[in-house]
Formats: C-alpha cells, sequence, structure tokens
C-alpha cells in the first residue's frame, strides 16, 4: 500500500520543534503533499509535493516522447527533468518564491512565524472561553478555532449570517465549517502579522453583531 499524506499547512508544522512532536509517524509517509502558500508565508500558490523514492515518481511520470528527447548539452541537457516528476508537463517556476523565502528568512524564522500563529490562536481561544455569549466547539491544538455565537434560535443560519455581516464590515474574514453537524466559525490564522489586537477586534465584533441578531436586528 501507498501511505499518503495530505499535510496542507499542517506538515509544515514540522519547522517547529514546539509543533514537531505532534506529527510523530509523518516520517513513515511514502508521500506528503503540503502548500507553502499557507504557513509558509509564500504568495498564492505554492503547492509541494515529497516523495520518498524518486525512481516510483520516474516511473510514474517520465515521458519519453520524441519531442521531449534528452540531450547532453544545452536546453535539453540534465536529468531528471521537472515534467519527470509529476502529471504537468508544462508549469510556472513556483519553486522560485519557496526557494526566495528559505534564503530570505530560513527555516527557524519561519517556524518562528508558525508557532506565533499557534499562540495567537491560543490568545483567541481563551477569548472565546471567557465570553458565556460565545462556544468553542473544538480542541484548538495548532492555529484554528472553531466556534459560535449562543443565538437563541437558529443558530446555524444566524452564525452564517454573522459571518456574512463580519465580512462586509471589513473587520475580519473568517469561514464556516460544520461540527458535529453544527455550523462553526472557523478562524485558520496563517499570516504572521496576526495579532492579539486582530483577536480583539474579532471578537468584539461577533458579540456586537451576535447581540443585534440575537435582539431581532440583524441590520
Amino acid at each position: 500500500m501507498w501511505f499518503h499524506i495530505d499535510g496542507a499547512f499542517g506538515a509544515l508544522g514540522a519547522l517547529s520543534p514546539q509543533i514537531r512532536p505532534l506529527l510523530a509517524g509523518i516520517e513513515q509517509a511514502d508521500s506528503i503533499a503540503f502548500d507553502f502558500h499557507k504557513w509558509g508565508q509564500v504568495p498564492y500558490d505554492a503547492g509541494c509535493l515529497l516523495v520518498r523514492d524518486e525512481q516510483t515518481a520516474l516511473r510514474t511520470f517520465a515521458t519519453e516522447a520524441a519531442y521531449l528527447r534528452r540531450d547532453e548539452r544545452g536546453l535539453a541537457a540534465g536529468r531528471p527533468w521537472p515534467c519527470d516528476l509529476g502529471p504537468d508537463l508544462s508549469r510556472g517556476f513556483r519553486a522560485l518564491k519557496v526557494w526566495y523565502t528559505f534564503k530570505a528568512l530560513g527555516a527557524d524564522r519561519i517556524a518562528r512565524a508558525i508557532e506565533h500563529t499557534c499562540a495567537v490562536a491560543r490568545r483567541l481561544a481563551a477569548r472565546i472561553d471567557a465570553e458565556p455569549e460565545l462556544e468553542r466547539v473544538a480542541p484548538v491544538p495548532l492555529n484554528i478555532v472553531c466556534f459560535r455565537y449562543r443565538f437563541a434560535a437558529h443558530p446555524d443560519r444566524e452564525n452564517a449570517a454573522l459571518v456574512a455581516d463580519l465580512h462586509e464590515s471589513g473587520v475580519a474574514a473568517p469561514s464556516t465549517t460544520t461540527i458535529g453537524g453544527c455550523l462553526a466559525i472557523r478562524c485558520a490564522i496563517v499570516n504572521h502579522r496576526t495579532r492579539a489586537a486582530d483577536v480583539d477586534a474579532l471578537i468584539d465584533a461577533v458579540l456586537a453583531i451576535g447581540r443585534r441578531r440575537n435582539a431581532g436586528s440583524p441590520g
């Protein structure tokens, strides 16, 4: 069997000594996919794939077409070609921004940015837990916080409307998800510039909008 891990943003937590223990076992994967445009602070898009055995990728994807003839010199020299390692024959130079970020910041600084977002998420969770009008609906092991406003009626519909109100206000842009069959406000904190003040502004806005909607005046 092929053991693949969809690491999305989470795999980059391996850069942090604090988070790495939570990812124990990831090193056993045959392949890992993840996005540097999330926790890696790289502009969208920068999807990456690590494959343990290069020969397996070459056997799967390499194409020996006549118009792709390799040579010893010139532009056709060098092996493997990038197109030998994936389904795309032509592709943009996404690797440049990943390389440049590592050269400019270094792995340790990227790791500190990751740790910072987790600290901000814990601050957000603490604010939620301290407000009787709010309820957290999932643990916060990393940087994602899911919660709801305790509406008196139609909580799913009202929380969805609350998120739309937040978007239109320009204060914050959380998404929504479903946990345990209930709609929740989902805050994924990945930007290294997010601070405690942003968390406070979000909670203040959620409380203000929630109270207004709970009173029957969504506008």
